[in-house]
């Protein structure tokens, strides 16, 4: 009987592992801007690409003039930094992406105006 139960969570434990891989296979990683990074303009990247949550994006970027900071809907829209936003700095952040509406602007004078500024809708 005891064995019986070891062979079970074994294979409970074999089973779960495999679904996470299984997981982290399908996630994505994507280099916002492409090859141009994460830079004015750049604003309809996203356009035409389809996300999922766990897909990671890459911003790269000059850490010295540039951000990225993780904003809700009304921090998009207006470019304005709402209270608490996570900052990011290092010129080569990895953020992963949650279910849903994922919003992220350079807070630099300036530059989510001018384009520096992407939605992303996570499946």
């Amino acid at each position: 009987m005891v064995e019986g139960r070891g062979s079970a969570m074994a294979a409970t434990v074999l089973l779960c592992l495999l679904l996470l891989h299984f997981e982290l296979a399908q996630a994505a990683t994507y280099t916002v801007g492409g090859t141009g990074g994460w830079a004015f303009n750049v604003v309809g990247w996203t356009r035409g690409k389809r996300f999922k949550a766990g897909d990671t994006l890459v911003f790269n970027y000059n850490p010295s003039i540039h951000n990225v900071v993780a904003v809700n809907r009304a921090g998009y829209t207006s470019c304005t930094t709402p209270k608490g936003a996570k900052v990011y700095k290092t010129g080569k952040d990895q953020i992963k992406l949650v279910k849903g509406q994922n919003f992220f602007i350079c807070n630099y004078v300036g530059h989510c105006q001018a384009g520096m500024k992407i939605a992303a809708v996570a499946a």
